[in-house]
């Protein structure tokens, strides 16, 4: 096949075309029904801040313009951009290698790779503080030649590396579970055609995983946004840390609200800037030809550079802070102090979690195929009201519902039911993104062929688009878990009394300075979330191989 011959063949699926407009009218009324009471519940956070800025009058206009709270916003925005920036550079080439090359050991990197997800921010910016900080573990490795003091860590630069490490597994899972969808013809078409792997990759590859990295890239920015723990531990003081600090010390909530109105004006547009960016176009394989056995690609003298750069995140994200937790460990055992109690937590943890993955998933389905298949400007303002609580910190989600499950379902109030919906709203842009970019992979043609055979919108879907939907499926419910397994604010709040987590549990006892606990919850909790998380990885590996 001659190159010229070669790119007629392969053109026309990877064009990225725009999209069939069949508009909302088009779809069915119980996908619309479904969809708009999920958008409903995301949105009750920005009703409560709504009330509590029209309750401030002219007050939050005044907080909000003052020259302090102008420095808050703009190391806002620079920690998301860097952060976001830092986390596509780490995530979108490590996910291709660990898929698509014979790179050594890419099984256990890649399931490495992912589980910084799974340690709470505190812990991360705790431990990577002690490691790394001016008079950390590392300075007293280089002691004897000479450094008697390590650079600061804090800052802009400190935040920015708990960050990074903290959010580019969603850009990273993300854009794995589309890798392991995408058709392998297409790749080895444009080799024919004369082109160099990394010329594959950036004209075939890349166009093709821009809408996972552009869910990636968004969830990392707004899990940037809502972050309290890295940033305040770095003293990086941003909106967040301002929020938090004012919900704990004042009784006037009016200041709170004013900083919480601005995270969901930086959601908005955040969310403007990525559809704006995606544009209205399809990025289906016109073939349907997905989710075929593919090709390794030989790295060659590439390797040893390719597994440093996939090692340094494992490095820093995974093996310093597990290493710092041991140490911990080792250390107080040595004392003869005792570990916190962990089965009930874990327990407790795994149950909530469980609940909320299946949730989550359940609720971003119908979002999902609103905003993908039938699409007009009023299922993108639902698919952009759904992520706006993942802008918002854990306390202002959790306090938004307990003012409506007070006033309007005081039964929910305090219990699991409560705690589960508070997850699915906080962690539904996470299920939404994998999802999305799942579905924006499969021809429309498949359900309208299987509905040309007598096959129902709902029939064809169930039948036809969800099993190839499921690597996405799988890890959105992944994500949420994980997510789910450290979320410390909405448990501490609307957790029913006496439902410890592993995540109260590592917040109680860091808080007590009883590190001996603190390790032993937090080495739990990592080897709890890395079961799920190896086992997605892996089932991934052997879909595409």
């Amino acid at each position: 096949m001659t190159r010229s011959t070669a790119e007629v063949a392969i053109r026309p699926a990877l064009r990225p075309r725009r999209a069939v407009r069949r508009g909302a009218r088009g779809a069915p009324v119980w996908v619309v029904i479904a969809a708009g009471s999920v958008v409903i519940a995301a949105m009750l956070p920005v009703v409560y801040l709504f009330i509590r800025g029209i309750d401030g009058g002219e007050t939050t206009w005044d907080f909000l313009t003052r020259p302090q709270s102008m420095k808050v916003i703009w190391r806002t925005v620079t920690v998301i951009f860097t952060v976001t920036l830092f986390s596509l550079i780490v995530a979108v080439p490590a996910a291709w290698l660990t898929m698509r090359t014979n790179m050594p050991f890419r099984r256990v990197l890649a399931v490495a790779l992912a589980l910084p997800l799974v340690v709470p921010s505190f812990v991360m910016a705790t431990t990577l503080i002690e490691a790394l900080g001016p008079k950390g573990s590392l300075q007293e490795l280089l002691e004897p030649f000479g450094v008697e003091r390590m650079p600061s860590i804090y800052g802009l630069a400190g935040a920015t590396l708990v960050l990074v490490l903290m959010t580019y597994p969603y850009v990273y899972l993300t854009v794995r579970a589309t890798i392991a969808g995408l058709n392998p013809e297409l790749a080895e078409a444009s080799r024919s055609m004369g082109y160099t792997v990394l010329g594959a990759f950036r004209r075939v590859t890349l166009p093709l995983l821009m809408p996972a990295i552009g869910s990636g890239s968004i969830l990392a920015a707004l899990y940037t946004l809502s972050d309290f723990g890295g940033v305040a531990l770095m003293r990086h003081n941003t909106l967040t840390v301002s929020i938090m600090t004012n919900y704990q010390t004042s009784i006037d909530r009016t200041a709170g609200a004013a900083m919480s109105m601005m995270l969901v004006v930086f959601a908005v547009a955040l969310l403007f800037i990525e559809s704006t960016i995606r544009g209205r176009r399809r990025y289906d394989d016109a073939s349907g030809n997905v989710g075929r056995t593919q090709r390794e690609i030989r790295l060659g003298w590439w390797t040893l550079p390719a597994l440093v750069f996939v090692l340094l995140p494992i490095i820093a994200g995974v093996v310093v802070p597990v290493a710092v937790l041991v140490e911990w460990l080792l250390r107080g055992f040595a004392k003869g102090l005792e570990g916190a109690p962990i089965v009930t937590p874990l327990w407790n943890s795994l149950q909530a979690s469980g609940l909320a993955a299946i949730a989550t998933v359940l609720m971003a389905l119908p979002v999902a195929f609103v905003t993908v298949r039938y699409r007009s400007w009023f299922s993108d303002l639902f698919g952009k009201a759904a992520y706006i609580g993942f802008g918002l910190p854990g306390v202002v989600v959790a306090l938004s519902l307990v003012f409506f499950a007070v006033n309007f379902a005081l039964v929910a109030y305090q219990t699991l039911l409560l705690l589960v919906f508070a997850y699915a709203v906080l962690f539904l842009p996470v299920a939404l993104g994998s999802l999305r970019s799942g579905l924006m992979q499969i021809n429309p043609g498949l359900e309208e062929a299987a509905q040309s055979l007598g096959k129902t919108q709902l029939q064809s879907f169930v039948r036809v688009t969800l099993p190839i939907m499921m690597p996405s499926i799988f890890a959105s419910a992944a994500m949420v878990f994980l997510l789910t397994m450290k979320e410390l604010p909405a448990t501490l709040i609307l957790g029913p009394t006496g439902f410890d987590t592993l995540a109260t549990s590592i917040w109680s006892a860091s808080s007590e300075a009883f590190f001996t606990q603190t390790a032993a919850s937090s080495l739990i909790l990592v080897a709890a979330a890395g079961v799920p998380t190896a086992w997605l990885v892996l089932r991934e590996h052997s879909r595409s191989r």
